[in-house]
């Protein structure tokens, strides 16, 4: 595997090293990628997240903390400096083999510094049955993203209090609860950090090339993207029929309609879970102009759903429109 080095030792926002996958995808021809990285405090959430449902916005103002949506799916995350953020790109267009590839190095990764860890659930790894690393990854044609966290130390109150509400006793009780799921990897290795990331670094890649100052500069133009408020905030459609549920293996869904005279008008869908297919060429589009009927449902819709939302099935979803 290649490592992808920067020219210098300069500290980049989150959008910054999002884009530079997106470079590393693009633009190139490489087999298999990987770079690390870490940010000042940030929470990234989701490409399918309504940001005022998933962050407490007060928060993370009052405490300087970052807010940015990435490409991928999956929920909220919360980084610092205190973690080690994992970028990994490859040729294998198929999603679900190239995320289980990427976890299981991680596992691997783990287990030569002595350390017993699973793959487990959609996205995570577990030390001794608690998290410590979480993962999302998302597509372009002919190269599949994958990135994720390592919880090696982080600041346990603002992990909490960016994503939940900012109440001293409910942030208080929520970094108890948390901390009793979340396993941080200073508590497992003598290793700091820095060797950690060294130590990956070697594992895992076996050749590295440098970026050149002109590709940095490339990768800060696409970088604007991502920090433009459209793309940050999203859009925020009207609806009328709001329906949400949470599926075993594929998360939390949440069905947004516009209706009139029992037609589809508009439709959205948002939540945590991961595409692995085009949603508003092949869900969206259909159900706009659709009724609101099982049947009408049932054809509109494609048979084979766990190729858009991973693990989804058409029943799952035809049941959350109808609010059964």
């Amino acid at each position: 595997m290649t490592y992808v080095d920067l020219p210098d030792l300069s500290q980049h926002r989150l959008p910054f090293y999002l884009a530079m996958e997106e470079f590393v995808a693009r633009e190139l021809d490489e087999d298999d990628c990987l770079f690390l990285w870490q940010v000042e405090p940030t929470v990234i959430f989701g490409r399918n997240q309504l940001i005022e449902s998933e962050v407490n916005l007060d928060y993370c103002r009052e405490h300087g903390i970052q807010t940015y949506r990435r490409k991928s799916g999956g929920g909220c995350v919360y980084a610092d400096m205190g973690n080690v953020m994992f970028s990994y790109v490859t040729k294998d267009e198929n999603v679900c083999l190239t995320f289980n590839r990427y976890v299981n190095l991680l596992v691997l990764l783990l287990f030569r510094m002595g350390i017993e860890a699973k793959a487990t659930g959609r996205n995570d790894v577990l030390i001794d049955g608690r998290k410590v690393s979480g993962n999302a990854f998302y597509h372009i044609p002919g190269k599949s993203i994958v990135h994720g966290t390592m919880l090696y130390d982080t600041q346990m109150e603002h992990m909490v209090g960016s994503i939940t509400p900012s109440d001293t006793k409910l942030v208080s009780k929520g970094v108890k609860s948390v901390r009793q799921h979340i396993a941080l990897l200073k508590d497992h290795t003598s290793m700091t950090i820095g060797e950690f990331m060294a130590f990956a670094r070697r594992t895992l890649c076996d050749r590295s090339i440098c970026l050149t100052p002109k590709q940095v500069e490339r990768i800060s133009e696409m970088e604007q993207e991502y920090l433009t408020d459209a793309f940050i905030y999203g859009r925020n459609p009207r609806y009328t029929i709001v329906s949400r549920k949470r599926i075993e293996g594929v998360g939390e869904l949440e069905v947004r309609l516009e209706v009139k005279n029992g037609i589809i008008k508009g439709a959205d869908i948002m939540g945590d879970f991961f595409l692995v297919g085009d949603i508003e060429r092949t869900i969206l589009q259909p159900l706009r102009g659709c009724p609101l009927e099982r049947e009408a449902l049932q054809s509109a819709l494609p048979d084979d759903m766990g190729d858009i939302i991973l693990h989804l099935r058409k029943d799952h979803l035809i049941d959350l429109i109808l609010n059964n």
